[in-house]
């Protein structure tokens, strides 16, 4: 019986020091090498947007009627939207309308030479009159010069025939009275003559003048004429205005924004509404510079966040723009963004708009897929570090001790990374090593199953 009971103490010893043995160790979280498909991805805040917002604004100045749309009111493509006020417009164009007439009056009556016309007839026939009244007046004189000469040469033989007693003393008075009275005829003849002369070369001048004046009509119609083509543009303008009086939309969307309301006087180009399609939703982020590199046009996208609801929305990069900004984080610190937008996949857009309110401004966020492999070594990223080098470490789990290991990495995310070298699948790693575990130091995994 004494050899039964040292056997059982010894089984006891034995337990004992395996208990102790098993028991020793640091207690670890851990997780195997697992193969599985993994996503590398860009995750990042995000917000929805219009690819293009259609603003109705004053197309010039006036006095705009109250603007009755208000936010989320739907609008067709064609619809008034908005105008100023009718009767300001329509007296514009009225106003304009009675300019031409007036100018076309005026046309008319500048271009009417029936009494130039008459009066230039009655001009050159007065002056074929007086050229034929000054010949007779030199006629005349001609005529009185000679009958002056006859009297001279009557008076003078008179008085040789008187001298010999051949002529009587009536006859030498008679003959005086004869040469007085042809000389002053003579004399009013010349005068009459000059006269006529000068009435002619006034009278000469009659046809220039009226032709002058005819002339001078042709350019005050052609004064007119130029004045009724700014008037037809002025016309034109004001007809133009009335039209863009009335600001229809351009396109079937809805009132994003309403800025005026009440009628009141505005200048040129001040903004009324803000219209969109809401169809044509997008998404847009700033992704960091570092990170936008590994995204390209055409990559899946996921959209998620509350005003997506809990199943979220596909959707696969449309643009990135090509110019970077700079961007103060929310901890005060610079970094280099790029703009990066997001095309809904089709259908989940109007899907979205049926099950909730969704528009302009929502904050969400996206997961840009840059790479993917369906079968791949992978451990969570939790349990990954940088080594004072820089490269990747793990604590991978070996006959019971934590032993430091550097890892090749491939594909990373947020939650999972592909090990490219340096463990084996199966092999168990430290999930979130803590700072005080060392190389060799003794460890009991609680083993965790890797993270979905």
């Amino acid at each position: 019986m004494k050899w039964i009971a040292w056997a059982v103490v010894v089984v006891l010893i034995a337990g004992g020091m395996l208990y102790a043995g098993a028991s020793s160790g640091v207690v670890v979280q851990g997780t195997p090498v697992k193969r599985e498909a993994i996503r590398e991805f860009v995750d990042e805040q995000a917000q929805t947007r219009l690819p293009l917002t259609h603003l109705i604004t004053m197309p010039f100045n006036g006095r705009v009627e109250a603007v009755s749309l208000s936010e989320g009111a739907e609008v067709a493509k064609g619809q008034l939207l908005a105008q100023v006020v009718p009767l300001d417009l329509q007296l514009s164009v009225q106003e304009a309308q009675a300019n031409i007439a007036r100018l076309d009056a005026s046309i008319k009556e500048s271009g009417d030479k029936s009494v130039e016309s008459t009066g230039l007839k009655q001009a050159i026939e007065y002056v074929a009159s007086m050229e034929a009244t000054v010949q007779a007046a030199e006629a005349r004189v001609e005529a009185g010069l000679a009958k002056l000469d006859y009297a001279n040469k009557n008076l003078s033989r008179i008085r040789t025939l008187r001298e010999t007693g051949s002529a009587s003393e009536d006859q030498l008075n008679s003959a005086e009275v004869q040469q007085v009275e042809a000389d002053v005829d003579y004399r009013q003849d010349q005068l009459v003559l000059k006269a006529l002369q000068s009435m002619m070369t006034a009278t000469a001048l009659l046809p220039t003048i009226v032709r002058q004046y005819m002339d001078r009509k042709d350019l005050s119609v052609a004064v007119l004429e130029n004045e009724k083509a700014q008037a037809d543009v002025r016309l034109r303008q004001e007809q133009r205005d009335r039209d863009l009086g009335q600001m229809l939309s351009p396109i079937d969307g809805v009132v994003l924004e309403r800025l005026e309301t009440n009628e009141r006087a505005l200048t040129a180009g001040t903004v009324l509404l803000k219209i969109g399609n809401l169809n044509e939703l997008e998404v847009e982020a700033d992704i960091l510079s570092q990170d936008v590199v590994r995204v390209r046009e055409g990559q899946a996208v996921e959209i998620y966040g509350p005003a997506v609801g809990p199943q979220g929305a596909r959707g696969t990069v449309a643009r990135i723009y090509p110019a970077g900004f700079t961007k103060v984080s929310s901890l005060g610190v610079e970094q280099q963004r790029v703009k990066v937008v997001v095309a809904f996949a089709s259908g989940e857009l109007a899907r979205l708009r049926a099950a909730q309110e969704f528009g302009v401004g929502y904050r969400v966020r996206v997961r840009i897929f840059t790479a993917e492999k369906s079968d791949a070594p992978v451990v969570p990223r939790s349990a990954l570090f940088r080594g004072p080098d820089g490269s990747w470490q793990v604590y991978a789990v070996r006959d019971g001790k934590a032993k430091l290991v550097g890892v090749n990495v491939g594909l990373m995310n947020d939650e999972r990374v592909e090990i490219a070298a340096g463990l084996s699948e199966g092999e168990i790693v430290v999930l979130a090593p803590e700072s005080t575990l060392v190389d060799g130091a003794r460890v009991r995994p609680t083993e965790q199953p890797a993270q979905n």
